[in-house]
């Protein structure tokens, strides 16, 4: 998958596995949640904008897991920055992932950014990062709603992130967005076929 591929809801997403801050190697094919996994692709130690975010998930990691929801947070820093990232935003509930490669960017979809020697709170950008992306993952492997920028601001509420799970839950409705699949099958629509992921894949 590239960059100009989009993640269909109701597709099976491309494998993830990524490291782990003071725990084992993290396998999105190993996770069985009630309901959804929810993964954040974040920016890195360097992002104020990623720091607030992810100490209001943490903050509210409690109803999550009450909803049947895991949470994790994932970015391409290395160990020691994730580290850092764990002790100086005093994450201690969520799991936080390292190592992030650009290829798993790209089959994600996410966005791509070199660093500029920026400083935030004594920490400079890495030589490169990726944006903010926000995923809804069913027990099964497959996209229920998806959520990628191009910078970190203007992310979704938490509020409104858990509002939309219950409805999730309680409706029990498949998933917009996936339309792709079926529309556009005209000979003349000058449409390019979809890529389909048959299958999560080895992790």
């Amino acid at each position: 998958m590239n960059m100009s591929t989009r993640l269909i809801p109701n597709q099976p997403v491309p494998p993830l596995r990524v490291k782990t801050v003071g725990g084992p190697c993290w396998r999105l094919c190993d996770q069985k949640p009630q309901h959804f996994t929810l993964v954040l692709f974040y920016r890195g130690l360097h992002c104020g904008f990623c720091k607030a975010q992810l100490q209001a998930y943490e903050a509210r990691y409690e109803e999550f897991r009450k909803l049947g929801v895991r949470v994790l947070a994932v970015s391409a820093d290395d160990r020691e920055r994730a580290e850092r990232t764990v002790r100086d935003w005093h994450l201690d509930e969520l799991t936080v992932c390292w190592g992030l490669t650009i290829d798993q960017a790209r089959d994600w979809g996410l966005y791509l950014s070199e660093g500029q020697g920026k400083v935030f709170d004594g920490v400079e950008e890495p030589s490169w990062f990726v944006e903010p992306g926000l995923f809804f993952i069913k027990p099964d492997g497959r996209l229920y709603a998806g959520f990628v920028q191009t910078v970190p601001v203007a992310q979704p509420r938490i509020d409104d992130v858990l509002a939309g799970i219950r409805f999730a839950i309680e409706t029990a409705a498949e998933p917009p967005g996936g339309a792709d699949e079926q529309a556009c099958r005209g000979d003349d629509c000058g449409c390019g076929k979809p890529v389909k992921l048959h299958a999560v894949g080895e992790c």
